[in-house]
């Protein structure tokens, strides 16, 4: 059922629960009147449960979007195997859609399977990671050859394998294991820490994205590389406006997406501090939040 849409002075009331929105009446009937091409869609927290699933609701009404002719990508910072059973799942191949993973640092044709856009870091990009993390004492991972490579274990590290579902191999020596590019890194502790880690990484380490995706991950990606500009090279591609895009996530690696698009969208599990970066707010993941969108700016 299509969640009701009311008006007040302060904003708008979903039918579920009041949501504050900062948008006025005349915005809100320019958004709800466009035609948008493009849905974007973080994973973890946004558009899966918390145990990982796609729910059936957010399942048919994205298979009806795609139906109508509108792109559904998938946009996370997990790698690219790690996405491809949902990708599956919604049928992407079917409908010529595409995938951004690693944060933005690879663009994915799922009908030809091809790769369309990579951009790396570089080994002594890597290591110089690592030295960084040991001075920081946080711990480090990447990935090899489809494997989660690190120097320990943690309940962290734990968390990157359950999401994952890729083998994880401890190594004696982390820069001896990475012997070429990699695609990005992942720094984990505790997240007060590994906050004020990330602050001194982005003032040391100006020439790298950083972003963190869940509290205690802390994600490192070649300059310039985000979902944002990946969804950009992509639009381009297939000449879609970036007014005709809608993004939607819940975390500080969604946050350069969804001031992005035309229509930038939060779930309601978003954290705190950043409530107020989106359009508009919709239900949680837990709430099938991602239908609400589709409900109210796809298929109207």
């Amino acid at each position: 059922m299509v969640p009701l849409v009311l008006l007040t002075k302060g904003g708008l009331f979903l039918s579920k629960k009041v949501v504050y929105l900062p948008i006025k009446l005349k915005d809100y009937k320019t958004m709800n009147n466009h035609t948008y091409k493009m849905l974007v869609l973080d994973l973890d927290d946004t558009l899966l449960t918390d145990d990982h699933k796609i729910s059936l609701e957010n399942k048919d009404a994205l298979i009806k979007a795609q139906e109508r002719g509108v792109y559904v990508v998938l946009a996370s910072g997990r790698p690219t195997p790690a996405m491809m059973r949902y990708a599956e799942e919604l049928d992407l191949k079917k409908y010529g859609s595409y995938l951004i993973s690693y944060n933005g640092a690879i663009i994915t044709d799922m009908a030809s399977g091809e790769t369309l856009f990579e951009q790396t870091l570089t080994k002594e990009e890597v290591h110089d990671l690592h030295s960084f993390s040991q001075d920081h004492k946080v711990d480090i991972i990447t990935y090899v050859d489809g494997t989660i490579i690190s120097e320990q274990s943690s309940e962290y590290i734990d968390v990157e394998i359950g999401l994952t579902q890729m083998p994880h191999r401890i190594v004696p020596c982390f820069k001896d294991a990475v012997k070429t590019n990699m695609v990005k890194c992942i720094m984990l502790e505790e997240p007060t820490y590994l906050k004020s880690v990330a602050d001194r990484l982005k003032a040391e380490k100006i020439d790298k994205s950083v972003s963190i995706s869940k509290p205690f991950f802390l994600e490192v990606t070649p300059q310039g590389i985000d979902k944002a500009a990946s969804i950009a090279r992509l639009a381009q591609r297939l000449g879609i406006n970036q007014e005709e895009i809608i993004a939607v996530g819940n975390a500080g690696n969604d946050l350069s997406m969804v001031k992005y698009a035309g229509l930038g969208v939060w779930v309601d599990n978003v954290d705190e501090t950043l409530r107020d970066k989106a359009d508009i707010i919709v239900s949680s993941n837990n709430d099938h939040g991602v239908s609400e969108v589709v409900y109210n700016y796809l298929l109207k």
